[in-house]
């Protein structure tokens, strides 16, 4: 066991600490020039400049030669040492990323509360309601103080804010999935000095003294001097509830905040490995001119927009943060964009080439008819104008059936494949409604009844009239097949496309129609071999 200190080594041990809390504080100040956010810089730094007054005003008051200047330095620590409250809650605020220090009304209070303990503290001599002082020869020969109970108003009071400084820090370190254990034991560390501000209250032998000034020291130097790259990772990644990571300049995971850990799972137990290894498409996506990148969240597809920023500590740059911000909406009205104007393309191409065609032919036969005065010829023109008017009517059609719906109802779709069949010239074609068609789905019923007859109508043009188109249930929806001729296998995609048709005199308007009816439905449809050999129309519709 060790023997006791003698007192002028405890003396000694003292001054020492203190001295050494206050040139550690004032020695770092010049590294907080590293730290890139402005706010957190400011705030680390008065956080020094407080401390370290506050450690230096105890050297004071543990070495003026006179109790009356013992006596100032005292005030003079609790002075400052209460300041240090402000610079530490700016700084726990601007690190986790939040703007409570920003908040006039906050700061205007705790002003005037500080404001108010300055006050009494420095009026104390008059009414010492904060403190009385003695002169006391143990554990050695200085100017002993005890506190009355407006300074453990005040204490607690400072512990209380600095505690929840701490749980901003703590949160933070959580949220994170960078190893913040070195962080966290540096905290503790700072808050160790809390213990023996209380020991000094109860316990004889220790001085009744604020010891935090040590623990912000201890802290700085952690921070600066061994931990200072994680402490900046920490900060960026927590900073925002947008997924956020960082990569070194060789695009090497450093860390990433629990948000984009949720939105790539790839990249749990990923730092330090390249970004292409987890996440290839992210790592992709940052070389494109228009960074947007689909994940698919909860079953459904989300849209990202992925901004690469230089980080920095000082003034060099030591690689990105990465930020996903989410774009869905907006992303998704340029696609429903883009789908209209491509649409507007395909029926400016449709106007100035199908309908030129029939008018061109109207209009030869009618000069032939004006010049002949041979009526013969105004039988061309007539079907002409009746070519041109299926265009138009289906070109509405395609443009009304691609609209959004809102309202849907439980549709019987035997009952509707049956009525929508009797809408249409069948001549010797016969339709066949399978027994398992005992279904019904959410649709609008007339767009329903006009996806049928435009696949019944096609199945005839393509199948000849006396084909035989049957109905029938899927695991996922319905299908209508024929037992003619099929599509074959590399014009199954492009069936559905607006103006595309095999037949003479097709408008190429039909399947495009049904497709559009599906998409306005949120189904799906493809293009296959039916058990016949004929086409068949798979619509999904769960």
């Amino acid at each position: 066991m060790l023997p006791p200190l003698s007192p002028s080594a405890l003396y000694g041990a003292y001054v020492f600490a203190f001295a050494a809390a206050a040139v550690l504080c004032f020695g770092m100040l010049r590294r907080t020039r590293r730290i890139e956010h402005e706010d957190t810089r400011r705030g680390v730094f008065w956080l020094l400049v407080t401390s370290g007054g506050w450690a230096a005003a105890h050297v004071g008051y543990l070495t003026m030669p006179t109790p009356d200047l013992q006596y100032v330095f005292y005030v003079i620590g609790l002075v400052v040492g209460l300041a240090s409250v402000g610079p530490w809650l700016y700084f726990c605020a601007a690190y986790t990323g939040r703007q409570v220090h920003h908040n006039s009304a906050a700061r205007k209070g705790l002003l005037v509360v500080f404001l108010a303990f300055v006050a009494v503290k420095m009026t104390n001599p008059i009414h010492n309601w904060y403190f009385v002082a003695e002169e006391a020869n143990t554990p050695f020969v200085y100017l002993q103080v005890s506190h009355r109970p407006l300074h453990w108003i005040a204490m607690g009071l400072a512990y209380a804010l600095a505690f929840v400084g701490f749980f901003m820090l703590f949160e933070l370190f959580i949220r994170v999935n960078s190893n913040t254990r070195p962080l966290f034991a540096l905290l503790s560390l700072t808050g160790i000095p809390v213990v023996f501000d209380v020991l000094g209250a109860i316990a004889p032998g220790i001085l009744d003294i604020t010891y935090s000034s040590i623990g912000v020291a201890v802290f700085a130097v952690g921070v600066f001097s061994t931990y200072f790259d994680r402490f900046q990772y920490v900060r960026v990644t927590g900073e925002s509830t947008d997924p956020i990571l960082v990569v070194d300049d060789g695009r090497e995971i450093r860390d990433f905040n629990t948000r984009a850990g949720d939105l790539f799972p790839s990249l749990s137990g990923a730092i330090g490995k390249p970004l292409s290894d987890p996440v290839p498409a992210l790592a992709d996506t940052m070389e494109e001119s228009d960074p947007i990148i689909e994940v698919e969240v909860d079953g459904t597809n989300r849209y990202y927009n992925v901004t690469s920023n230089p980080f920095t500590m000082g003034s060099a740059e030591t690689g990105h943060s990465v930020v996903l911000t989410d774009v869905t909406e907006r992303e998704q009205y340029r696609q429903e964009l883009e789908a209209k104007n491509e649409k507007l393309e395909q029926f400016a191409s449709i106007v100035s080439h199908d309908l030129r065609n029939p008018l061109q032919v109207a209009k030869g036969r009618t000069e032939l008819a004006l010049e002949s005065e041979d009526t013969d010829h105004l039988e061309p023109v007539v079907r002409a104008h009746e070519r041109m008017e299926q265009l138009i009517e289906e070109m509405l059609t395609l443009a009304r059936e691609g609209m959004s719906i809102d309202d849907t109802e439980r549709v019987d779709i035997a009952a509707l494949a049956e009525q929508a069949w009797r809408m249409i010239p069948a001549d010797q074609a016969t339709l066949s409604i399978e027994d398992d068609v005992e279904r019904t789905v959410s649709a609008d019923p007339e767009r329903l009844q006009q996806l049928f007859e435009n696949l019944f109508r096609n199945a005839i043009e393509h199948g000849g009239d006396d084909v035989v188109i049957s109905v029938g249930a899927t695991a996922e929806g319905f299908y209508v097949a024929d037992d003619g001729d099929g599509i074959p296998e590399d014009e199954r995609e492009d069936v559905f496309d607006a103006g595309f048709t095999t037949a003479a005199d097709g408008t190429g308007f039909g399947l495009a129609i049904v497709s559009e009816i599906a998409d306005a439905h949120d189904w799906e449809i493809r293009a296959t071999e039916g058990a016949d050999g004929g086409a068949r129309f798979e619509i999904q519709t769960e």
